[in-house]
């Protein structure tokens, strides 16, 4: 997770990322590509929501001490889909889908304690902003075009099939080092690297648009 902040709420947030947010958005990807008619992911037993089918060691782990993790990545056979491009399209855009319906859920009861002035303890408070924080962090993130993320099988999706052809081979072959220098290296003005500036400047709007605040106000 970028924007990782160490706290009892965020280390809260974050276990609950692992134990239900990866998995959710994992298990999306693989209910999206068995109802288009691939049983890969069935196969490999990842037509389920149960945590362990779907938790990668190292990612958790660096999730919890570093703030930026993964989960494994569901197997999907394109060429089992029905509907072709714009199956692999839909597949891809499921899980981060699945993660604004994650934000969207946790943000319903925080909007109403902010709107009714509840008191509520503010460990809760915390832990419910941070949750929606993170799972439109894995949308926004996971949406960028950059293989291997999802966003890219759905730009892929959008071209032309001769363009795709052309470009597809190459943008995979480099796209983990593409990803690691958008990551890491501050080329943007401001010293910001440009997945950083992609994220918050989409995340934090929506942040505001679901819960009726900006982050920056949580208590």
């Amino acid at each position: 997770m970028l924007l990782f902040n160490p706290s009892l709420e965020a280390f809260i947030a974050v276990g609950l990322i692992i134990l239900v947010g990866f998995p959710i958005h994992e298990f999306a990807h693989a209910m999206a590509a068995y109802q288009l008619g691939d049983s890969t992911a069935k196969m490999f037993g990842r037509l389920t929501l149960d945590p362990r089918a779907h938790i990668d060691p190292m990612g958790a782990v660096l999730l919890l001490i570093a703030g930026f993790g993964w989960a494994k990545p569901t197997p999907v056979n394109p060429y089992n889909l029905r509907t072709g491009r714009s199956g692999e399209a839909i597949v891809a855009f499921a899980g981060p889908a699945s993660n604004l319906i994650l934000a969207t859920a946790g943000a319903m009861p925080l909007r109403y304690i902010y709107s009714v002035g509840m008191e509520v303890p503010s460990v809760v408070v915390n832990t419910l902003s941070l949750l929606v924080l993170f799972n439109l962090l894995l949308m926004v993130f996971n949406l960028i075009p950059i293989p291997p993320l999802d966003g890219s099988k759905v730009v892929f999706a959008l071209m032309e099939q001769q363009t795709e052809m052309r470009w597809r081979p190459v943008l995979e072959q480099y796209g983990f080092l593409m990803l690691i220098a958008a990551v890491f290296l501050p080329i943007m003005p401001g010293g910001g690297t440009l997945v950083r500036v992609i994220v918050t400047e989409v995340m934090y709007p929506i942040y505001e648009l679901l819960v009726g605040i900006p982050f920056f106000l949580l208590r």
